[in-house]
């Protein structure tokens, strides 16, 4: 289901599902949001993340995204809060069944969680600008660095972490099947297909973007690229023309 963008006093006045997303990139933990919003076929409304406006980091209680607003319900910010809120309040399509509950949701943790494949890509690419090598971009870096606790060690140390997570996606993918878990789409494949964009973007007709952000996504060792089985990206590709809203809507 498409969503509007509207400003954070509208979306403060609403009393449905909100979230705050970061504005022109295509931040996987947003992204997945909107997937789920999307399989479910809820209503909602999308406004950018605005460092500038005071009223929106109180509204939040955070200056960061995805924030995600129900009723008058505290906000939630973890993916499996997100989750499980989306389950809640759409039962009918279910994105966890219980045969694989378990797994789904630890999937979903090792993508998007602290330590996950997201945050130890997100290192990586902060280590590259921190370094003078390729990555984000050293004012991009130097800020995330600050936010994310950075340090030198723990840079050095993601790319490994990276390829062991993508290494552990390709077995769970194996023998050519066409879902992470069971025979149909689950919270899984949402967030493996929105996480795969730290590491080859979708084209630009279907996801605009700034070229330097394109460009620091699209950076990868050999080692890391040795690791992205390409099997995972035609699992992408396929969930996106599937069962996502194409083009993004940044």
């Amino acid at each position: 289901m498409s969503f509007s963008y509207v400003s954070t006093a509208q979306a403060q006045q609403d009393s449905g599902l909100r979230m705050i997303v970061v504005g022109g990139v295509p931040s996987p933990w947003g992204e997945a949001a909107k997937g789920l919003f999307h399989v479910k076929n809820l209503s909602w409304y999308a406004t950018r993340l605005a460092y500038d406006e005071p009223a929106q980091a109180k509204w939040a209680g955070v200056q960061s995204a995805p924030v995600v607003f129900w009723q008058d319900e505290p906000p939630l910010t973890e993916a499996l809060q997100i989750l499980d809120l989306t389950q809640r309040i759409a039962p009918d399509v279910d994105l966890v069944p219980e045969a694989d509950a378990t797994d789904i949701r630890a999937f979903v943790a090792r993508m998007a969680a602290p330590g996950g494949l997201g945050w130890q890509r997100r290192l990586q690419l902060v280590h590259g600008g921190m370094m003078g090598a390729e990555g984000f971009h050293p004012k991009v870096s130097q800020y995330l660095a600050s936010k994310y606790g950075y340090s030198p060690e723990r840079g050095e140390g993601a790319g490994a972490m990276v390829q062991a997570i993508l290494g552990e996606m390709s077995a769970t993918l194996a023998d050519g099947r066409t879902y992470y878990f069971g025979d149909r789409l689950t919270a899984a494949d949402i967030y493996a297909a929105t996480f795969l964009g730290l590491f080859k973007p979708l084209p630009e007709d279907q996801c605009a973007m700034k070229p330097a952000t394109r460009s620091a996504f699209e950076t990868l060792d050999e080692a890391t690229r040795s690791a992205l089985d390409p099997a995972l990206n035609s699992h992408r590709d396929r969930i996106y023309a599937d069962a996502l809203e194409l083009p993004l809507a940044l």
